[in-house]
C-alpha cells in the first residue's frame, strides 16, 4: 500500500480514538489515538509500514502504563469524605463502650458520638481512637493500641 494511504487511515485512527475518548470514561482510547498519532508522524516522515505498526503497539502500551501510574497515585492522596474522614481520630470515652452490649459514648471535638467496640470493654475518662465507622457508630480502640 502507498505511504500516502497510510497517513491518511493514520490520521483517522487517531481521530477515531480521539473522539471516542471524549465519549468514554476511564482514559482507555487515549492511549492509542496516542499511538496514532505518532504512528502518522511517522507515516509522514515514509518510515515503513513494517515499523510504524510495531511502534503504534509499544506507545499506546507505555501510554497506557504511564496514565495507570498517573490514575495510582492520584487515588493514593484521594482526601477522606465523609464518615471516613474520622477514622484515626482520637476521642474521649464519655459511657463505657462495651462490645457486648454495643453501646457507648465518645466525645469527638464539641460532639457526642455512639460508639461500639470489637476488643476489650473501654472504660469512661480515657481515650480511644476510631478505626472505621459502622452506620452511625464509630468503632474504637484503646490509643495505646
Amino acid at each position: 500500500m502507498d505511504n500516502e494511504l497510510w497517513r491518511w487511515i493514520w490520521l483517522g485512527v487517531a481521530a477515531v480514538f480521539g473522539i471516542g475518548e471524549i465519549f468514554t470514561a476511564g482514559f482507555f482510547m487515549l492511549p492509542f489515538a496516542a499511538g496514532a498519532v505518532v504512528a502518522f508522524i511517522l507515516a509522514w516522515l515514509d518510515v515503513g509500514a513494517v515499523i510504524v505498526l510495531p511502534v503504534f503497539l509499544v506507545v499506546s502500551v507505555l501510554v497506557l502504563v504511564l496514565i495507570q501510574r498517573v490514575v495510582r497515585r492520584g487515588d493514593e492522596k484521594a482526601v477522606p469524605v465523609g464518615a471516613n474522614r474520622f477514622v484515626g481520630r482520637r476521642v474521649l470515652v464519655l459511657e463505657r463502650v462495651d462490645r457486648v452490649a454495643g453501646t457507648g459514648r465518645v466525645r469527638l471535638d464539641t460532639e457526642s458520638w455512639r460508639a461500639t467496640t470489637d476488643g476489650d470493654p473501654l472504660e469512661p475518662g480515657g481515650e480511644a481512637r476510631i478505626v472505621e465507622m459502622r452506620g452511625t457508630r464509630l468503632v474504637v480502640v484503646p490509643e495505646d493500641q
